[in-house]
C-alpha cells in the first residue's frame, strides 16, 4: 500500500515515499520573519543528504523584507556579513502532497544554528518548551478573515491597487446563497485543506465585499501554527490558479472591516486536564487560566509589533470595526481584545481577538502565550472585566495600545519579559525591522495628502 504523506514520521520514512513515488525533486519551503514561505525545488540526492545533515539556505531570506529590499539596520546579516548561506533542518513530519502537481511532495525547514535565535518557528518552539518545563501543553486553533478578488497580479498592477472586483459585491454575512454560487472555490479549498492537513472546520462568507472566514481545526501549538501558515500560503496560490486573488492584509479599505486572524488557544497539565477549566470559579476560570489572561493583558502593548506586524495593521485598530484598540478583556464578550469562552473542561479557552490576518502565526502565538505563561509565573490578575462595549470605555494608559508599528516597536525593544521569553536577539532583529517597515512607509506620499494638501496649503 502507498505511503500517506502525512504518516511520514522520520528521515528513513521520507526517503521511503519520495523512491516510492519515483520523484526526481521534492519542494521545500521556510517562513521568513513575515510568515511569507520561500523556498525552491531540490534534486533528490540533495534532499536525501540535506534530510541527514541539513542544507544551506542564503541568510538573506531572514534579512530582507516583503518585497525583497534589503534591511539596512539588522546585525544578524547584511552586505557586512556577504549573505552567507544559514543551515536548515527538514522536518520529516511536515511531508505533504500538492495535489496540482502530480504527486509531487513538500517539506517544511526550519532554521538552525545562529539562525534559529530569530527563526519564526524556532521563536515558537522556544515559548512552548518553556510551557512543557512548566507542565503544560498548548492546544491552538486559527481563525483567519481575507478578500477574495477577480483580480490578477497583473490586473491589480495595471489598476494600481485601485478599483478592485471583489468576487461578489456589499455585505452579506453567512450567505448560503454566496457560498454556493461560489461553491467550486469553496470546495476546493475545503478539500486541499483537508488533503494537505490544515483542516478546516468552518468556512463561511464573511461581512464585506468578497469577505470569507476560516477556522483551522485544534490541534497542538507547533502544528496549530505550521497548519495556519501553510494555510495562509495555498489559500493564495489556489485563488491565483483559478484567476482570482486572496489578501490577508488587515484592512485592504476604508470602507470595509478589517482581516483578523484570532487564535484560540488553552492548555492541558501532564494528566491531560484541562489547565484553564474550574466549574467552581466564575466564568468556569481556574486561577491559571486567569493569571494567563492577566499576563496576556498586562504584556499586550509590549508584544503588540509581533501581533500587529506591519503599518496596515494599525489602519485596523479603530473603534467601531469588530478589533480593539485597548488590553481589554471580558467573559465571551468581542468587543474585547482577550475573550475568555467558559465552557467545559473540553472547550473552555481564550480567544486572542487582538490580532490580525497579517501576522506571522509562529510569532503571534508566541506572543501570546509567552505572555501567559509570563503571568501564571507571577500571578498576574488581571484587570476587572470588561462589560457592555469596551469600545465606549475609557482605559488607563497602561493598557492602551501602541498606535503606531513604530510605538510598538519601541515598546518591544524596552520589554524585559519580551528578552526573558524571546531572547535579546530575535528582539533586536524584529525590532529593528518592523522600524524598517515604518521607515520604508514615510518615504512615500499618499493619496490622501495629496488630494488634502496640493492645492489648499
Amino acid at each position: 500500500m502507498a505511503m500517506n504523506p502525512r504518516k511520514v514520521r522520520n528521515v528513513a520514512d521520507a526517503k521511503k515515499i519520495v523512491i516510492e513515488r519515483k520523484l526526481e525533486h521534492v519542494k521545500v519551503g521556510v517562513f521568513d520573519i513575515d510568515g511569507i514561505m520561500r523556498g525552491k525545488y531540490i534534486s533528490k540526492d540533495k534532499f536525501f543528504s540535506a534530510l541527514e545533515g541539513g542544507f544551506g539556505f542564503c541568510d538573506v531570506v531572514l534579512g530582507w523584507d516583503s518585497k525583497d529590499v534589503l534591511y539596512d539596520n539588522v546585525t544578524y546579516t547584511g552586505w557586512h556579513t556577504g549573505y552567507p548561506d544559514a543551515p536548515v533542518r527538514i522536518i520529516p513530519e511536515s511531508c505533504r502532497e500538492i495535489p496540482w502537481e502530480d504527486g509531487m511532495l513538500f517539506f517544511q525547514g526550519e532554521f538552525t544554528d545562529k539562525a534559529e535565535e530569530i527563526c519564526p518557528r524556532g521563536i515558537l518552539r522556544k515559548v512552548l518548551g518553556k510551557a512543557r518545563k512548566m507542565g503544560f501543553s498548548v492546544y491552538a486553533g486559527f481563525e483567519y478573515e481575507f478578500f477574495v478578488f477577480e483580480e490578477t497580479p497583473d490586473s491589480v498592477r495595471e489598476k494600481n491597487y485601485r478599483d478592485l472586483k471583489p468576487i461578489a459585491p456589499g455585505e452579506f454575512g453567512y450567505s448560503v446563497i454566496r457560498n454556493s454560487v461560489h461553491s467550486d472555490f469553496y470546495s476546493d479549498l475545503l478539500d486541499t485543506s483537508t488533503l494537505m492537513d490544515f483542516p478546516i472546520e468552518g468556512l463561511h462568507e464573511e461581512t464585506g465585499p468578497g469577505a470569507l472566514e476560516a477556522a483551522i481545526t485544534v490541534d497542538n501549538g507547533l502544528a496549530a501554527a505550521d497548519k495556519a501558515a501553510l494555510f495562509k500560503t495555498f489559500a493564495k496560490i489556489m485563488s491565483q490558479k483559478v484567476g482570482m486573488m486572496a489578501t490577508f492584509m488587515a484592512k485592504w479599505s476604508p470602507d470595509c472591516p478589517g482581516a483578523g486572524g484570532h487564535m484560540h488557544m488553552s492548555m492541558k497539565d501532564q494528566k491531560g486536564k484541562s489547565v484553564f477549566f474550574d466549574p467552581k470559579k466564575p466564568g468556569g476560570m481556574s486561577d491559571r487560566q486567569r493569571y494567563f489572561i492577566g499576563g496576556q493583558q498586562k504584556l499586550m502593548p509590549e508584544v503588540l509589533a509581533m501581533i500587529s506586524p506591519t503599518v496596515n495593521s494599525y489602519t485596523r485598530l479603530i473603534p467601531g470595526f469588530w478589533a480593539p484598540t485597548d488590553a481589554s478583556w471580558g467573559i465571551d464578550n468581542r468587543t474585547c481584545a482577550l475573550r475568555v469562552i467558559p465552557g467545559s473542561a473540553k472547550s473552555q479557552r481564550v480567544e486572542y481577538r487582538v490580532a490580525a490576518a497579517d501576522a506571522n502565526p509562529y510569532l503571534a502565538l508566541a506572543a501570546s502565550v509567552g505572555s501567559g505563561l509570563w503571568g501564571i509565573e507571577n500571578k498576574v490578575e488581571p484587570e476587572k472585566p470588561i462589560e457592555g462595549n469596551a469600545y465606549d470605555m475609557t482605559f488607563p494608559k497602561k493598557l492602551q495600545l501602541p498606535a503606531t508599528l513604530w510605538d510598538a516597536a519601541q515598546r518591544l525593544k524596552g520589554s524585559k519579559p519580551a528578552r526573558e521569553l524571546f531572547g535579546d536577539a530575535f528582539v533586536e532583529h524584529f525590532a529593528a525591522t518592523r522600524e524598517w517597515e515604518e521607515r520604508e512607509f514615510r518615504k512615500h506620499i499618499s493619496d490622501w495628502e495629496m488630494d488634502r494638501y496640493f492645492e489648499i496649503i
